[in-house]
């Protein structure tokens, strides 16, 4: 099972776009044609997202030249180059079914007021470049070496400062005392 888990794992994109329900996104894919390879940009509505890792899946739909048109898009895939926010829109389903039976402007989410739009995205996993990990190594080491000398140096002070202040006390100790004898 871990071998299945640790091959899906190295199919899922680093990154992936934060995506909602009601949002109107443009999605750039890559198409191939013959042995040319160009990108075509498909722009409407998330009505569902379903599955999970690997089989993740969401669907957008638009109307074009008056016929409703649904494309369902891997999030993981390949051929997705980015999903671009354009509107975000006000969802309170999970899933839009009721926008196929909708005509014209009514085919449309409400779109949240004051909602900023900002391409998120949700880090998956974290690229490690071998190299760098074990300069890291080393560079954590010289700083950890750094810490431990600054510290004894900083221990060695406070040792000299309680050796003066017992010093003084011992002197203040000793003054009373002899004051004593003089008086004596």
């Amino acid at each position: 099972m871990d071998i299945l888990k640790s091959i899906e794992h190295e199919q899922l994109k680093n990154k992936i776009p934060e995506l909602k329900i009601g949002n109107t996104v443009r999605v750039h894919v890559r198409i191939k044609e013959g042995n040319k390879e160009r990108i075509q940009v498909f722009e409407g509505i998330i009505i569902k997202k379903q599955g999970g890792g690997v089989n993740a899946t969401f669907t957008v739909r638009r109307i074009s030249y008056g016929v409703g048109v649904e494309k369902t898009f891997l999030v993981h895939s390949p051929m997705i180059e980015k999903v671009e926010l354009v509107r975000v829109g006000k969802a309170r389903r999970a899933k839009l079914y009721y926008l196929r039976d909708r005509v014209g402007k009514a085919a449309k989410t409400k779109e949240k007021v004051g909602a900023r739009i900002e391409n998120k995205e949700i880090i998956i996993k974290e690229e490690v470049v071998p190299g760098e990990s074990e300069a890291e190594e080393v560079v954590t080491e010289e700083v950890v070496q750094e810490a431990v000398e600054e510290n004894k140096k900083v221990e060695e002070a406070k040792a000299q400062e309680e050796a003066a202040t017992t010093d003084e006390t011992k002197k203040e100790e000793v003054k009373p005392e002899d004051k004593k004898d003089n008086e004596e």
